[in-house]
């Protein structure tokens, strides 16, 4: 298992109109070693720029992230050959014509010999149920399809660490299932992000994510009601109309004009 450890970390970024940066993440301190790992939050919480702190797409303004001992920002590559990112968008990493040259790009730095590379391909294809799409343009794939073909071009390379950014927004039930139970097979440690709350109770550990802080950190069931506490926190209560607002939905002021009139 890898050794992943965030030393008070904090990023912020300049945004154009504010006179200062904003904090995106805010001195977090975790280590981050259990096999099946999910990061929950609402969106804008910092869940994404937390994982893209794992394989150096995002770097720390201040603190540290290191993977088995490895900065994320000194020894950038070797800690992307050892941790894979698949993105919820499929089409931002997807950039060959057909899923089969996507996947035997991905095996290029690693498998020298074509006939071999082609052979893995197929075969890391087929684990998906993807081999009959091969050769199709991966704009006639459905946005699952795609999905599961940049979590194989990923898969391919067999990263130590696999980070997944919301991978079953895009998937209908049969695919999220088939993720499901790809995830929980994998020989990898798996870190990922999720709005699917079933699929966060899957998992080992979760981290509750509000406003650049982690507020929970636990097991995935305690964290999920926590979550749920959070997000039903200062929502108007139902069937209450809002202050000023009678039932009938006409303003208090005007109600009363229409009483006399």
């Amino acid at each position: 298992m890898s050794s992943i450890v965030l030393d008070r970390v904090t990023v912020r970024v300049e945004v154009d109109g504010r006179p200062v940066p904003k904090t995106l993440l805010a001195g977090l301190s975790l280590d981050l070693s259990e096999q099946r790992i999910g990061v929950i939050g609402a969106n804008g919480s910092g869940k994404s720029t937390l994982l893209r702190l794992l394989n150096g797409l995002v770097a720390p303004t201040s603190g540290s992230v290191t993977i088995d001992g490895r900065d994320t920002v000194r020894a950038v590559r070797d800690v992307r050959r050892r941790v894979g990112f698949v993105f919820t968008d499929p089409l931002s990493q997807l950039v060959m014509p057909t899923g089969r040259e996507d996947v035997e790009l991905s095996l290029r730095r690693s498998v020298r010999n074509a006939k071999e590379r082609r052979s893995l391909a197929e075969a890391t294809l087929d684990r998906f149920g993807l081999l009959p799409l091969a050769d199709q343009s991966i704009y006639e794939l459905s946005g699952g399809e795609r999905q599961l073909l940049a979590l194989a071009a990923v898969l391919a390379v067999e990263p130590e660490v696999l980070v997944l950014d919301e991978p079953s927004t895009l998937l209908d039930l049969r695919n999220r299932e088939l993720l499901r139970r790809t995830v929980a097979g994998l020989r990898q440690q798996v870190i990922l992000s999720t709005h699917d709350l079933e699929l966060a109770q899957d998992l080992d550990r979760v981290l509750v994510v509000d406003a650049g802080k982690v507020v929970f950190d636990g097991g995935a069931a305690a964290a999920v009601d926590h979550y749920r506490s959070l997000s039903a926190a200062g929502l108007p209560s139902a069937g209450l109309p809002a202050a000023g607002l009678p039932a009938t939905g006409v303003p208090a002021a005007g109600r009363a004009g229409l009483e006399q009139g």
